[in-house]
């Protein structure tokens, strides 16, 4: 070994101060910086699941969230719908209100009218009579019942389609 230009002492003397430092760094080195790195090690993998869990929770809510919106979008669609429904029932109920009122006002106008009119050919007849037993008592010139002439008179007019009562 001294060929080598190794002695013998100074390389068990080395040797040994290689040992103690080796195992002075494993102790106070080794040992801490393996525990540290440990614990990064964990601490990463837990933050990794935190944020794989926080993913799935996210991935879940917003398929929630989906699921809420297109629901309130049926509903929505939904009352429309029968917003529609109602509203083209309004209109049907309201047409058919006013035809009713329409055909009532119709038929009130039109036996008012019959009214008028059968007042109107009264009253003309009535003015008929009076006329016809004035010009008859002209004509004859003497005093005769004018009950008797009425009710002739109103006999002929009977007869007479012109002035037939309707």
């Amino acid at each position: 070994m001294v060929s080598l230009g190794l002695d013998l002492a100074t390389f068990v003397g080395q040797l040994i101060s290689f040992l103690i430092l080796l195992g002075l760094l494993t102790l106070f080195g080794y040992k801490p910086v393996r525990k540290m790195l440990d614990e990064r090690s964990q601490r990463i993998k837990e933050s990794i699941e935190r944020a794989e869990a926080t993913k799935k929770e996210y991935e879940q809510a917003e398929a929630a969230v989906q699921e809420q919106l297109e629901e309130a979008r049926k509903k929505s669609q939904n009352i429309i719908a029968q917003a529609e429904q109602l509203g083209d029932k309004i209109k049907k109920e309201a047409r058919k209100a006013a035809r009713k009122e329409a055909e009532a006002i119709y038929t009130q106008s039109q036996l008012e009218l019959e009214k008028e009119r059968d007042k109107a050919i009264s009253e003309l007849r009535q003015e008929f009579v009076d006329t016809v037993i004035l010009a008859t008592e002209k004509v004859i010139s003497e005093t005769l019942d004018k009950e008797k002439h009425r009710n002739l008179i109103e006999k002929i007019l009977e007869d007479n389609s012109v002035f037939r009562k309707s």
